[in-house]
């Protein structure tokens, strides 16, 4: 059997971004805290990630002035490219937008595919603000293409009318942070693709996001989804980080010991 390899590969992209824009400075600043002088590359799984599984594929790049259609087609096609080389895509974002083009790009070598999407928002909205491509609107579109068999969202607290209609129309399974129960076994029939958004989590823990919202997640709660997740870990993605409202950098440190132990749980495996 051949190790499992990972890519490491930055989305700066911020252009769906609803009320502050900010998350296209992330990735650099998750790279930083990941490779800190501070800490080690060790996971606490024991996988060294200097071992040479891990790749950094840099970051894509992208412009004000580039139409949001183009942007798309490059972040689906760099999923793709990756997933040709026979590794596995973990993107640092950027804002939840990119959720949409990445899963594009996986569905070309994974036909069935299920989703956990940690969120404090079910980023369901048809449209927001007019625009149907906004990070509150990703898993709308995912769902209305087909592109997953399966959504599971846990840690939502901010379900609209709207968007539990939207839920109950492409029959997305909530689990609410009222109805969270540390232990919830979270099973799949498919390989699985882990989109996190940094405000799943209890805004005292990681205030550096753009939409704070409290009564969520712990750290630990976190991780422990993420290790204990049974089903083959296909890709992920770890957005909403917004440097401006980080200036400790806590924020950045929570989000690359989140980035580590994803990539240790795709470590983990073999292909």
């Amino acid at each position: 059997m051949t190790p499992t390899k990972v890519a490491l590969l930055g989305i700066p992209y911020d252009a769906g971004s609803s009320y502050q824009r900010g998350p296209a400075g992330a990735p650099v600043l998750i790279r930083e805290a990941l490779w800190t002088e501070a800490g080690n590359a060790w996971t606490e799984a024991g996988i060294d990630l200097k071992d040479g599984r891990l790749d950094d594929e840099g970051d894509l790049w992208f412009t004000d002035r580039e139409p949001g259609a183009d942007a798309r087609a490059r972040i689906e096609e760099a999923v793709g490219t990756i997933l040709d080389s026979g590794r596995r895509p973990l993107l640092l974002g950027g804002d939840h937008s990119i959720t949409y083009p990445a899963l594009r790009g996986m569905r070309r070598h994974h036909p069935r595919l299920s989703i956990l999407h940690l969120d404090a928002h079910p980023d369901l909205y048809h449209e927001f603000q007019g625009d149907p491509f906004s990070h509150a609107c990703p898993f709308a579109r995912i769902m209305e293409e087909g592109l997953a068999e399966r959504l599971l969202q846990v840690g939502i607290r901010t379900m609209t009318g709207h968007q539990r209609e939207q839920a109950d129309k492409f029959g997305v399974e909530v689990i609410d942070m009222p109805s969270w129960r540390d232990g919830t076994s979270l099973r799949f029939e498919t390989p699985v693709y882990l989109s996190l958004d940094l405000d799943v989590l209890e805004p005292g823990l990681a205030p550096g996001v753009s939409h704070r919202e409290p009564g969520g997640l712990t750290v630990r709660q976190a991780l422990g989804i993420i290790q204990s997740l049974e089903s083959p870990l296909a890709g992920a993605d770890v957005v909403e980080l917004n440097p401006l409202n980080d200036p400790s950098g806590l924020s950045a440190a929570v989000a690359a010991k989140l980035v580590k132990e994803i990539a240790a749980r795709m470590l983990r495996e073999t292909s």
